[in-house]
């Protein structure tokens, strides 16, 4: 039912959205983008504003490495760094390259019944392709929300298109995306550790984009629509002077109300990781735990009874005792 829900949620969705064209254009062409746009942009603020709210009185960075001590041990610069320097490039890498993902590995239990260790090698190739298709895709649909388009989004058309398969050209990026969300879907099935961890909400995300993706490519290849339409009512919506759209077929409006529902479902999911990652205290504090002391400003105050005081309380008996005395 944690794979079933989803799935059915999300072709319900899909069902509603092929209505636009039916019930009322303006009201999935205009109402439901602009609503699904303010509540991600209102979402996202209260998300980090929450996070930036919550009390962080230690330092608890994530420690894959060497912390910087005596001059004469060699420091992991970027995996335990003490500086800020270190820090920002060590949240590029994880941004950029997913670095901790790559170091991560994985365990298996063999048949003997022994542990054997290894690297997840597809799963961060995987993630790799994933992250970098959408972004691919959402910089190539610029083509459709500004006139004329920015330059750069010519040259991306060009080296995603570059086999020339097709007319019109086959993207890479589109199927790389789709292929990506497949396999991030069927590890989450195949593998029983992480299925067993998989909730209905790991689920829903993966096949909202692989919605997205299937339609878009539907849509291109397939179930032609007008383009133009397309163009004038998306630069309309971002310019603010919406217009109401023409004959634009049921593929667009479900594909439009899919992204609309990605959208307004993000900023309250896992999602949310894309901001979370430079709010997290594991990533974006500077390991210096043996150079500076941090104290929890939270902590009540606490009066100290030091040796000093302890041996004038007890001197005499101590004495007695034949107990060693730092001063007589």
């Amino acid at each position: 039912m944690r794979v079933i829900m989803p799935l059915v949620a999300v072709l319900i969705l899909a069902v509603i959205g092929s209505l636009g064209s039916f019930v009322h254009p303006v009201v999935f062409g205009v109402i439901i983008p602009y609503a699904a746009l303010a509540t991600f942009i209102l979402g996202i603020i209260w998300r980090v504003v929450g996070w930036a709210r919550s009390p962080v009185p230690f330092r608890i960075p994530t420690t894959a490495g060497q912390q910087k001590s005596l001059p004469w041990i060699k420091q992991a610069d970027f995996d335990n760094p003490s500086s800020t320097f270190g820090v920002l490039v060590r949240m590029a890498l994880e941004i950029l390259t997913f670095r901790s993902l790559f170091r991560n590995t994985r365990i298996e239990l063999k048949s003997d019944r022994n542990l054997v260790y290894g690297q997840e090698v597809l799963l961060w190739g995987a993630a790799l392709a994933f992250h970098y298709s959408f972004l691919v895709v959402f910089l190539r649909h610029f083509r459709f929300f500004m006139e004329p388009p920015p330059f750069f989004v010519s040259m991306l058309q060009q080296v995603d298109g570059f086999l020339e398969v097709s007319v019109p050209t086959v993207y890479m990026s589109g199927m790389v995306l789709l292929a990506a969300a497949g396999f991030l879907f069927l590890r989450r099935i195949y593998e029983p550790q992480v299925r067993y961890i998989s909730l209905a909400n790991d689920y829903f995300p993966l096949f909202l984009i692989m919605g997205i993706a299937v339609s878009g490519i539907l849509m291109r290849h397939f179930l032609k629509v007008d383009l133009l339409e397309v163009k004038k009512l998306v630069v309309g919506l971002f310019s603010l002077s919406p217009v109401i759209p023409g004959k634009t077929g049921a593929i667009f409006f479900i594909h439009l109300f899919l992204v609309s529902a990605l959208i307004a479902y993000f900023p309250f999911s896992k999602l949310t990781h894309m901001a979370g990652v430079f709010m997290s205290p594991t990533r974006n504090l500077a390991n210096n735990n043996r150079a500076k002391r941090h104290i929890n400003p939270w902590n009540p105050e606490v009066k100290a009874h030091t040796y000093e005081e302890y041996e004038d309380e007890f001197r005499d008996l101590m004495k007695d005792a034949g107990m060693p005395l730092e001063k007589e």
